[in-house]
């Protein structure tokens, strides 16, 4: 009776020995990960969140010579509190702003769409082997390596009276002149430029999917579309989604394009970005922070909804892959004790 009831609970105690341990390690690599973080994560709070602060406190001043409560001149700069964020929805202002917000919101919706596309059917090709794939490769990169004013300034030629573009058309467009021809020049130039963006990060997603996947597609019968859509696009979904969010990102900002090929003050092309440099450029620092700080607002709520609706489901899986295990051993372990 003694040895029989002696030999469970070293069971449980050997059984409880490697739990104690794997704690205190997990506790160790927390520590030790926290603590190799902890010089990048000083450097951003230095870099991002000290501008992201002083922009917001920025916001809440205005510069410029006004009156106090006494009918005093007072110089210099002011507390307004959220005067700044109230002017920009009333009056005049309102209108520039809600123009840019749409703008801005337009540039990014189409850009994006045509972006992904055109990006994806590229990396197909630059994926293929065939003679010359190299120097398709290097062809395809080149417009995303020119730099963005170098760029407007090309299709800015292009886009003249008697550019190439009406040329081709044999019609007269007024391409870089208030109205939807600019904006249409816009997202032309963008699209042309930042696709070979998307095209690279999904070959690179390309490369990393073994090619017994499509052989065996190809036993079980499935054609080039069903392996497009049942194989491809799934398995490089990851690469696709860090570049469609980096590219929004990107788009949410844009300033120069539009500058450049169009010119500033334009209504038809004026972003956040645009109308906050110019506050900026007029000494009416507050307000432009102001702008800034609705921009980066906006950035942020993009960025938050895209990572939960489409990389949370990831996430999920992940973490229940590291939680089951874990569930499995003490019962594998009261078997053996048994």
């Amino acid at each position: 009776m003694t040895t029989t009831e002696s030999a469970p609970a070293a069971g449980t105690a050997a059984a409880g020995a490697p739990r104690g341990r794997g704690k205190s390690d997990v506790q160790g690599t927390r520590r030790l990960a926290a603590l190799l973080l902890s010089p990048t994560l000083l450097v951003l709070a230095l870099v991002i969140g000290y501008p992201v602060l002083a922009g917001f406190r920025e916001s809440l001043y205005a510069r410029g010579e006004g009156l106090d409560a006494d009918g005093f001149v007072v110089e210099g700069d002011r507390f307004v509190g959220l005067g700044n964020y109230t002017a920009i929805f009333q009056g005049d202002r309102a209108d520039a702003f809600w123009n840019a917000f749409s703008n801005t919101t337009f540039f990014t919706l189409t850009t994006v769409v045509l972006e992904t596309v055109i990006g994806v059917a590229m990396a197909l090709i630059m994926q293929q082997a065939f003679r010359g794939r190299a120097l398709v490769r290097a062809s395809i990169l080149v417009p995303w390596a020119i730099p963005t004013a170098i760029s407007g300034l090309l299709w800015r030629w292009i886009f003249q009276a008697d550019g190439a573009a009406n040329a081709v058309l044999r019609q007269e467009i007024l391409w870089t002149a208030d109205g939807f021809p600019a904006k249409a020049a816009v997202v032309i130039a963008e699209v042309w430029k930042t696709s070979p963006f998307i095209g690279l990060l999904v070959l690179a997603g390309l490369q990393m999917i073994p090619r017994d996947v499509y052989e065996a597609a190809r036993v079980d019968g499935a054609g080039p579309v069903q392996q497009f859509f049942r194989i491809t696009l799934p398995l490089v979904k990851p690469a696709l989604l860090v570049a469609v969010l980096f590219r929004m990102l990107d788009v949410l900002r844009m300033f120069d394009l539009p500058a450049v090929l169009i010119g500033v003050n334009q209504k038809s092309v004026e972003t956040l970005t645009m109308i906050a440099w110019f506050e900026a450029s007029n000494l009416r620092y507050g307000s432009a922070a102001a702008y800034a700080t609705i921009l980066f607002l906006y950035i942020a709520l993009i960025a938050y909804l895209f990572v939960k609706l489409l990389g949370a489901d990831i996430i999920g899986e992940a973490r229940q892959r590291t939680r089951r295990p874990r569930a499995v051993r003490p019962a594998r372990a009261g078997r053996r004790a048994s």
